[in-house]
């Protein structure tokens, strides 16, 4: 705009010029217009100044929340402000179904959970009535099969908008208990030595998923713990519980990942039943529980889990 009015001015001049006019007959007005241009161009800068301003805090919204867009100046500005509302609407459609197909598969999901529950139980009482090496080794398939339903259940709910979250005050060893108690027949068949001494400590957490990380973590004891092996529950300053066992170990490459959603690792890839959910499921419970779950390992010397379990303080319910 600046250099347009220039250019109107030199045209004028040179007009003028041509017809032998005095030049000075352009200049003065010139001035006089040039005056009122820059306070029209201060208001305007105030005005582009004011509106950007809106216009980035409306760019640190999420996009549902997006409202009270600048007022329009221009044809195109109006016809940006209809893109991005119609865009607005069409995300909001498309994030509805997406959360309305979320909700469908949480729910079948949950249903065939529960629907599978019922013949692993009607299996586990024919194999408790029977007393053979094929037997305890059905139940011992059928004790992982379980373990995997679980898991499928827990990755659904991690994620889903409505939490069972109950934050109370439990006794760290009786969940302890708990899971020792369901791996009690795997120590048993792998003739695996358990070095355990009551920790004495309360914690505010909540005990369905805290128990379900401890079962995570002694399972992985087990599983990667040979015949003979060792498997230690102990508690170290402050409030920190070690699950260590004196297992394969992890490969040093792999430490940095083990927590990484279906990261498997040297480990894994040998074990081809391996999903790499389970550690990732569980930093993802203590993350939310307040805990925090770390790793320590080599090769061939065991690997020590630790959840610490006083990272956030929380009211009793």
């Amino acid at each position: 705009m600046i250099g347009v009015f220039f250019l109107f001015v030199l045209v004028f001049a040179v007009v003028f010029w041509l017809y032998g006019l005095p030049v000075q007959a352009v200049l003065y007005p010139a001035a006089i217009c040039g005056a009122l241009g820059v306070l029209f161009l201060i208001s305007d800068i105030r005005r582009e100044r004011s509106k950007h301003r809106r216009l980035c805090e409306l760019e640190a919204l999420p996009a549902p929340l997006m409202s009270g867009f600048p007022e329009w100046e221009s044809p195109a500005e109006e016809d940006y402000r209809r893109i991005i509302e119609r865009l607005r609407e069409e995300m909001a459609d498309l994030g509805n179904q997406m959360n309305r197909r979320y909700e469908e598969m949480i729910d079948y999901y949950t249903a065939w959970v529960h629907q599978i529950k019922t013949p692993i139980a009607s299996m586990r009482l024919t194999f408790q009535n029977e007393d053979s090496a094929l037997s305890r080794k059905a139940a011992g398939d059928l004790f992982r099969i379980e373990q995997y339903v679980e898991m499928v259940l827990v990755f659904l709910r991690l994620d889903s908008e409505s939490t069972d979250y109950v934050f109370r005050e439990y006794d760290v060893d009786g969940m302890i208990r708990q899971a020792v108690r369901r791996f009690s027949s795997q120590f048993i068949d792998k003739k695996l030595r358990l070095v355990y001494e009551p920790v004495r400590l309360s914690v505010i957490t909540d005990e369905k998923w805290l128990l379900f990380v401890l079962e995570q973590v002694l399972s992985n004891a087990v599983k990667y713990t040979p015949s003979g092996g060792c498997v230690t529950i102990d508690l170290e300053a402050p409030a920190t519980l070690c699950v260590r066992d004196t297992g394969i170990g992890i490969a040093p490459e792999d430490l940095p990942r083990i927590f990484e959603k279906g990261y498997t690792g040297r480990n894994g890839r040998s074990d081809k039943r391996a999903s790499g959910l389970g550690l990732y499921l569980c930093r993802r419970i203590c993350g939310q529980l307040g805990h925090r779950i770390t790793a320590n390992s080599s090769p061939d010397s065991g690997t020590v889990i630790r959840i610490r379990l006083d990272q956030k303080k929380l009211d009793v319910e």
